[in-house]
């Protein structure tokens, strides 16, 4: 992540639409398991997600992040459960984790195959992966540019480097529909009209009436995801996988 966007993500991660959003997903992705199990959160960021969990009954979670000022927040909040380790390199033990939580962090990893490998080395044999990525190369912007993303995901794409590294993959589903349209637009015009040159923080932009619209459609979307439905577009995908 570009240094001049750490602090601001770590403010906007308490408010912003997307990360509620994406909180909200994930918890109900796993209140299904037991509150003991052990967890790792690669890319951890300021903590808010592992806060999250903890005030869910989660029990043993680990926080890791590449971010030196990202981990010093954590600590500073109360959360003392987290290391400055890398992703593709995280030097804990073979087997060691029920549960990873990689939201938004196969994207910045110039070598997916050794930090998918990595990932399956430290979970344990009936262990899941739980991994975000952004969807669709036509909605590449200057956003991913400043946040030093290699690739956007298709369903297809992300299926296929999880099982050639592994996995078994049991669900796979897009996410954020509500936007896949707007979204869209707004950049195959900005592509065309100013040659993407935008700021790259349009995404994060926005007041607090469209903020909690979107949260709450969001929320709609996380519910029916909850449901088993999966969506046939977004602009965002994840994926739940097993070792096979």
């Amino acid at each position: 992540m570009k240094k001049s966007y750490a602090a601001k993500y770590h403010i906007l991660e308490k408010y912003h639409w997307w990360f509620l959003g994406r909180r909200d997903i994930i918890y109900k992705l796993i209140k299904h398991f037991y509150r003991d199990i052990d967890i790792l959160e690669v890319g951890c960021s300021g903590g808010l997600l592992i806060g999250f969990l903890q005030m869910r009954g989660f029990k043993n979670l680990i926080g890791i992040d590449i971010d030196h000022e990202a981990i010093e927040l954590c600590r500073q909040t109360g959360i003392t459960n987290v290391f400055v380790r890398d992703a593709e390199k995280t030097g804990f033990e073979d087997q060691q984790f029920d549960i990873i939580i990689a939201s938004d962090i196969l994207e910045h990893m110039k070598d997916e195959d050794k930090t998918l490998l990595e990932w399956h080395r430290i979970l344990k044999p009936k262990g899941e992966l739980l991994v975000f990525v952004p969807a669709f190369n036509f909605l590449w912007s200057k956003h991913d540019e400043v946040n030093y993303h290699y690739r956007r995901y298709s369903k297809s794409r992300l299926l296929s480097i999880l099982q050639k590294n592994g996995f078994k993959v049991k669900r796979i589903s897009y996410w954020n529909f509500s936007l896949f349209f707007p979204v869209t637009i707004v950049r195959l015009f900005q592509r065309l009209l100013s040659g993407n040159r935008s700021s790259g923080d349009q995404l994060y932009d926005v007041n607090i009436f469209v903020n909690r619209t979107l949260e709450y459609l969001l929320g709609l979307e996380n519910k029916v995801l909850s449901l088993g439905i999966n969506l046939p577009l977004g602009i965002s995908i994840f994926a739940r996988a097993g070792k096979t």
